[in-house]
């Protein structure tokens, strides 16, 4: 008798019942139906919300970019937006960065 080898002895294994195809496709369906319901439609439904805030984007909107930058927007161009960041300063970014709009006097109340 060996102490480091051991023997194991395991009894026949039992197939699979016929239902166990349809149990599969039913599991791989439910995991379809999560992943759409966790994950796909919440990021779909973002991306619609701000596709429609940077189609609405407009001179005088007070926004904050994606960077964290406030500023106040000076002129709307097809993919670009100028934004007073300051007196006499200004910026231009992609609308896409822009991460959302803020109420109007948000900028004075921050000086």
């Amino acid at each position: 008798m060996n102490l480091f080898e051991t023997t194991a002895h395991a009894a026949e294994a039992a197939g699979a019942g016929p239902d166990a195809g349809l149990i599969n496709l039913i599991m791989l369906g439910g995991f379809v139906v999560i992943f759409y319901f966790l994950l796909i439609r919440p990021q779909n439904k973002r991306r619609k919300e701000h596709d429609a805030l940077v189609g609405g984007l407009s001179k005088g909107d007070e926004v904050v970019t994606a960077g964290g930058i406030v500023g106040l927007i000076t002129k709307v161009e097809d993919d670009f937006v100028k934004v007073q960041v300051g007196d006499g300063i200004e910026m231009r970014i992609q609308k896409s960065s822009v991460g959302a709009t803020l109420p109007k006097g948000t900028i004075k109340s921050l000086d």
